[in-house]
């Protein structure tokens, strides 16, 4: 039966020279080779040292607990230094596997290896699963596993009967694929390649099935494809761990955007007249949560209260901080606090809540009689709403009562303004996001009275509700010449006759 071909694919970063560099007389290195450096002789002249490619554990007493370091030469139970071993393989190499096999006879089951620039692959040694353990180091890439090998009786034998949890209730399947699943475990970074016999190809594909790059049969192998097969199932575990990384990372994104997603406020309006649109845009970067916030409810008594605020910052602690923020202003509210009151306790929830004594926060809260025709508005340090009429042009509630901002000034004060509505009309409450986007290629900024301009224009197009916020948001992006850099929060409440 022909020795299976790896399938075609790319050259991998281990035939380009960009592999880790293992060095025999210091251990493992961090360092790469560069191609062509310390080119091998050719194959068919050059004749190697076994020792160069095979490294197998010489001290075998029963007295030597952890037989020779495959790195230095050394014998770590008697701590005496081969030197022949260090001197005949000085030769840098890209690629270092481990063969795990039990030869009691010694006799080589892997032929000469060169990687694709013609370097010897080293080869370690290892007779059983105790000794692979040992010589496992960061510097191997590949692992040659003899699925003849057998299984440490830990793995075979359970008391409840389940073995190891990794070979199910078939004890035969179990006892076949076991080491191959210690293996597995042991070295779930590397990549590895089973060996079995000819005549048992079913075993092998079983083996790749459980975990394994590929396999191979042990009687059949040749240098050439040995070679290329470890370089592409070395490959192969990159590009597969590569792909896993992605994939976590895509479920962690979904995560974050689903967590975000529920801290967004959903307003309590029930049974109030009053229509409630927003729109809302985080600054950073594939988030959707910013440092902005708001909220809207409406209390056993018929009061709307409605309230939109900024952390100063753009990161996910400002944006974490809002969301506290917004909730414990939702609490406090429905406990029936309004006003400074209601304020002066927010202030003390930042101050105890945010990582800087420098972090503040701007707020604009509007509470709304339950006939509709007055509100209450509070200001800390927030730019004022804009109000809209039938019949009047657009305009700023007054500005003059404003307090600081949350967390600047302990013991402040934020005095509530009293603002007649009328019948019909439309609140707009929002963040500095909206007004401070630029305005061209130059530094001019939109500003307040911009923004008024630019609201009139579409009020007087017939524009309202999410239409309305809708453009105003695409039209302050447009004159910015792109995404806007802060974050951007816009409520709109309104109420026909």
């Amino acid at each position: 039966m022909p020795v299976p071909v790896p399938r075609q694919r790319a050259i991998p970063a281990v035939e380009c020279g960009q592999a880790p560099a293992a060095s025999p007389d210091s251990g493992p290195s961090k360092e790469q080779a560069p191609p062509g450096t310390h080119p091998a002789e050719h194959p068919t002249t050059r004749r190697e040292n076994p020792t160069e490619k095979r490294e197998k554990p010489t001290d075998t007493s029963p007295d030597t607990s952890t037989g020779t370091d495959s790195r230095t030469g050394t014998d770590t139970g008697t701590g005496r230094t081969h030197t022949d071993r260090t001197t005949q393989s000085a030769a840098p190499t890209n690629l270092t596997v481990l063969l795990i096999e039990d030869d009691p006879a010694g006799s080589p089951i892997v032929p000469d290896l060169l990687d694709q620039a013609g370097k010897p692959i080293r080869v370690r040694t290892a007779r059983n699963l105790t000794e692979a353990g040992r010589l496992l180091t960061d510097d191997v890439h590949c692992i040659l596993l003899d699925l003849a090998l057998s299984a440490p009786a830990p793995a075979r034998t359970s008391a409840d009967g389940g073995g190891n949890g990794n070979g199910g209730g078939d004890d035969e399947d179990h006892d076949e694929l076991a080491v191959l699943r210690h293996v597995l475990e042991l070295a779930p970074r590397h990549a590895v390649l089973a060996l079995t016999s000819s005549s048992d190809a079913e075993r092998g594909a079983e083996a790749v099935a459980v975990g394994a790059q590929d396999y191979l049969f042990r009687d059949e192998l040749d240098g050439r494809l040995l070679s290329r097969a470890i370089r592409y199932a070395v490959e192969r575990k990159r590009s597969d761990s590569a792909e896993r990384r992605l994939a976590e990372g895509r479920l962690r994104a979904q995560e974050n955007r689903r967590l975000e997603r529920g801290l967004l406020p959903t307003p309590l309006l029930a049974g109030s007249p009053l229509r409630f649109a927003a729109r809302y845009r985080p600054g950073r970067s594939r988030a959707l949560l910013g440092g902005d916030f708001y909220d809207v409810v409406r209390t056993p008594d018929g009061t709307v209260h409605a309230m939109i605020g900024d952390v100063c910052g753009h990161g996910p602690d400002e944006a974490a901080l809002g969301v506290e923020l917004r909730i414990a202003w939702r609490a406090l509210t429905l406990a029936g606090l309004c006003g400074d009151e209601l304020l002066g306790t927010l202030q003390q929830v930042l101050e105890h809540e945010r990582s800087d004594d420098e972090i503040f926060a701007t707020l604009c809260a509007v509470d709304i009689s339950p006939d509709g025709r007055r509100a209450g508005l509070c200001l800390a340090g927030h730019p004022s709403p804009l109000l809209s009429r039938p019949g009047e042009p657009a305009r700023l509630l007054p500005y003059d009562n404003n307090g600081p901002a949350l967390g600047l000034l302990p013991g402040a004060r934020w005095p509530r303004m009293q603002v007649e509505l009328g019948a019909e009309w439309s609140l707009m409450l929002y963040t500095d996001g909206l007004i401070e986007g630029h305005v061209g290629e130059g530094r001019e900024r939109l500003g307040q009275d911009g923004m008024v301009e630019m609201v009139r224009r579409q009020l007087a197009e017939g524009l309202a509700g999410e239409e309305l916020l809708r453009a105003a948001v695409n039209e302050v992006r447009e004159l910015n010449g792109g995404e806007l850099a802060d974050d951007l929060a816009v409520v709109l409440l309104d109420r026909t006759a």
